[in-house]
């Protein structure tokens, strides 16, 4: 009996869309009528438009369906399925979709290809290939490949990677660690659940050349607490690559070492930030340390430390695969590489859109975003994350990459795109910028802890118009004490979003 291979994706966004359900639904439908189906449960390509999306292997590719709901089997196979299938929600191949071909994905390659848990497949598409190149080539060398690719941090600051890691090596330590900041927090972002999730070993891949290039022998990913397919996926992951002889001692027959192990976060916003993290990686509450000294001279237990987010690690193995000179061909300015740009909010097509730096954020918002859910005007577009500023129609034409988006008085951040329609209250997320800051503030610095509170009364009383001049010169002195006084950038970014729906939109605070 001929058996048809059937992908149905299992990261959480799908999950919570229904393929659990779709699964079993085509499992029953194929036992039924006698039909062979090898069920594969695969990464996501990131198009939560159309999830779940199902797909097909066939001798002329792999065919898509989709957004497919538990109700749609039963039509799906008296329509042919999984043959040749006339079906609404044929999509054709999935390397036609527009809204996929028209993307560069060198960090999202594999995403949705494979199962994620297979080392059979990873190496297939060229997993571990930067690895067995890194383990012939001396510490500095790797080193050097970093800084020549132009990879700078994907977790905000955006600080070049190859000088935080030449950092590290130079420093002196009888230990030395890697940590993975995979405790992605901010709101509309998805892009390190999402590998994680569907391309986990690319991961444990970065970090153990990471530490190849540092002399670190100890690697540890602190996970956000509210990923549990994560948490599940890497767990799984981590014990398969140290039994294939990934991680762990003699690292693929070398005399080379490196373990890793899995930690989850504390649940606090704050411990997204580095030397948060590393406290709540101690044992201790999530405080903020001061700065200096930095990380990479005395971080995890005092020794030195590369704190990497999940995509920096990972375009890691890229560039150590491909050469530094493969992966700055992408990209524009100082900005190299891809973008991983998240569509959230109020947009037709949400999901995660990889492509090179430069793109403009009205194409991203138009050609891949296809407009509002809501079919409204799109009003206003929040980039960066909660702290980030919100931009009006009048700024879409702005390349986004991390100097322009900083001229136009914003910032790139981790990447995620927040969408709002013409019915959003602009004075409301102002308040919610201050607000958030208010719960999220470790505490230990006045400005943040204080000044955020009484940003959240002054802005109360502004929309009330009791004494409308007065207080905007308070408001915009509290935001300078935000911006100079506070320890790490919770405080002192909580004024971007403040100050550009003032500046913006000033009728919503009349």
């Amino acid at each position: 009996m001929t058996v048809a291979k059937v992908y149905v994706p299992r990261d959480a966004t799908a999950c919570a869309l229904g393929a659990d359900a779709v699964a079993a639904a085509i499992a029953a439908a194929a036992a039924d009528r006698g039909i062979g189906v090898e069920l594969v449960r695969n990464g996501s390509r990131g198009a939560c438009w159309l999830e779940p999306l199902v797909e097909v292997e066939t001798a002329g590719g792999r065919m898509a369906f989709g957004p497919v709901s538990p109700t749609d089997v039963t039509a799906l196979f008296e329509a042919g399925f999984p043959g040749d299938t006339r079906h609404p929600l044929a999509l054709g191949l999935v390397t036609d979709i527009g809204w996929l071909a028209g993307q560069q994905r060198l960090t999202f390659a594999r995403a949705g290809w494979t199962d994620p848990l297979s080392l059979d497949d990873y190496r297939a598409l060229g997993g571990y290939e930067g690895l067995a190149r890194a383990l012939g080539m001396p510490a500095q060398a790797i080193v050097d490949e970093m800084k020549e690719s132009g990879l700078r941090g994907r977790g905000g600051a955006a600080f070049p990677t190859g000088i935080k890691w030449q950092t590290v090596l130079d420093a002196a330590g009888s230990r030395k660690f890697i940590v993975c900041n995979a405790d992605e927090g901010d709101s509309g972002t998805f892009a390190d659940r999402l590998l994680m999730e569907s391309d986990p070993y690319q991961l444990i891949e970065g970090m153990t050349i990471a530490g190849l290039a540092v002399g670190a022998q100890e690697g540890f990913i602190y996970l956000r607490s509210e990923y549990p397919h994560c948490k599940a996926v890497l767990t799984e992951a981590l014990a398969r690559a140290k039994k294939a002889g990934y991680l762990g001692d003699r690292l693929c027959g070398s005399e080379r070492s490196f373990h890793i192990e899995l930690r989850i976060g504390a649940g606090a916003y704050i411990c997204g930030e580095e030397t948060s993290l590393l406290e709540s990686l101690e044992g201790k509450r999530g405080l903020v340390r001061f700065k200096p000294p930095l990380p990479a001279i005395k971080g995890l237990l005092g020794l030195p430390t590369v704190v990497n987010n999940v995509l920096s690690l990972a375009a890691v193995t890229t560039i150590l695969a491909k050469g530094a000179g493969h992966y700055r061909d992408f990209g524009t300015g100082r900005s190299r590489g891809t973008l991983t740009a998240q569509l959230a909010g109020n947009i037709k097509r949400g999901g995660l859109v990889e492509v090179p730096f430069g793109i403009t954020l009205r194409e991203l918002l138009n050609d891949y975003g296809a407009g509002s859910a809501s079919g409204r005007p799109i009003r206003a577009v929040q980039v960066g994350g909660p702290l980030g500023s919100y931009l009006p129609e009048t700024l879409w034409d702005t390349p986004l990459d991390y100097e322009a988006l900083a001229e136009a008085g914003g910032m790139l951040g981790h990447g995620g795109v927040v969408v709002f329609d013409d019915t959003v209250d602009m004075a409301q997320q102002a308040r919610f910028a201050m607000e958030f800051c208010a719960v999220e503030s470790c505490g230990k610095c006045t400005p943040c802890r204080v000044g955020s509170v009484r940003g959240v009364e002054v802005i109360d009383r502004l929309v009330g118009g009791q004494n409308r001049q007065r207080d905007l010169q308070v408001l915009e002195d509290l935001c300078d004490t935000l911006v100079d006084g506070s320890l790490c950038a919770m405080g002192g970014l909580t004024p971007y979003p403040v100050r550009s729906a003032i500046r913006h939109f000033p009728e919503d605070f009349q």
